[in-house]
């Protein structure tokens, strides 16, 4: 097998840390949008994100906008983030500013964005890293780059398969209108929201398929194979109907997997929420991989 095709098969199983309470772990390849209210939400949720990916060897950038700068974010990691200066000292994470890594001039082009995340990519697999763990704001939600940024997104995720590769993407709830957020959800796998200091979780776009039978496969194999507390009160077909959910499926797709009708499959869906007591999919599979 060559040295590609291992950080493949590698990006393709593994499961790494989130820092954020409703995803604890995600697959290589994950593609996460949170919104968020306050600048205070917006540095606490990255010094948890960024500092999970910090200890586990993972190289980070932050592509900063509005409402935090670099500076401002420096000091509030120092805080945070055990030892971040010498992390920041090693250059292993970069906190840059968006307009200057997005925009040529006026000038946006998604691909070439995308082509220059892969090149990043491997450059720190072949400094010894395990992969690379980026975030960008949006700050196009008030500008006419809007559509285009869309399209980055699209391009974005379909290149994320198969990628040791974990993105987030913040978008500020006060800019956000309902036919953005549906925009937004579309394009990522999970969409999570804090608003002053408190989680919440929304329901995921399945992801693509190719991905769903990969990564997020890994994360049901991982569900079933320990107990969880709360474990003991699933039916043994609820646990695998619980595998479908944590793999995006739908109804339909979980009872055609399971040989069962989409109806029964809905009735296992609303048996194990209410068990947990979760609102949702998202909320459901932070419960269960937080307990762990």
């Amino acid at each position: 097998m060559s040295a590609t095709d291992e950080r493949t098969t590698r990006a393709n199983t593994e499961l790494r840390r989130t820092g954020l309470p409703p995803i604890a772990k995600v697959p290589w390849g994950a593609h996460i949008c949170m919104f968020y209210e306050t600048p205070e939400d917006l540095i606490d949720a990255h010094a948890a994100y960024f500092g999970a990916g910090l200890a586990d060897n993972e190289y980070c950038i932050w592509v900063l906008s509005d409402p935090v700068d670099r500076d401002r974010a420096i000091t509030e990691f120092r805080k945070a983030i055990p030892l971040f200066d010498d992390y920041l000292a090693a250059g292993v994470i970069e906190l840059i500013s968006g307009y200057e890594f997005f925009l040529d001039g006026d000038k946006f082009d998604p691909r070439h964005i995308t082509g220059r995340w892969r090149e990043k990519l491997n450059e720190v697999l072949a400094r010894g890293f395990e992969g690379l763990r980026v975030s960008g704001n949006a700050f196009w939600m008030e500008t006419d780059l809007w559509d285009r940024f869309l399209e980055f997104e699209e391009d974005l995720d379909s290149s994320l398969e198969g990628a040791a590769m974990v993105v987030l993407c913040t978008y500020p709830l006060g800019a956000a209108s309902a036919v953005n957020m549906l925009d937004v959800a579309r394009t990522h796998q999970v969409s999570i929201g804090l608003r002053d200091g408190q989680w919440e979780s929304l329901e995921p776009a399945a992801p693509p398929a190719a991905r769903r039978e990969a990564g997020w496969a890994a994360v049901a194999a991982d569900i079933l194979s320990r107990p969880f507390p709360g474990h003991d009160r699933l039916t043994p077909r609820e646990r695998d109907a619980l595998a479908e959910i944590v793999r995006g499926a739908s109804n339909k797709e979980a009872a055609r997997a399971l040989g069962i009708s989409p109806r029964t499959a809905e009735f296992h869906r609303t048996n194990i929420m209410r068990k947990f007591k979760a609102r949702n999919a998202v909320e459901l599979v932070g419960i269960v991989l937080g307990a762990a």
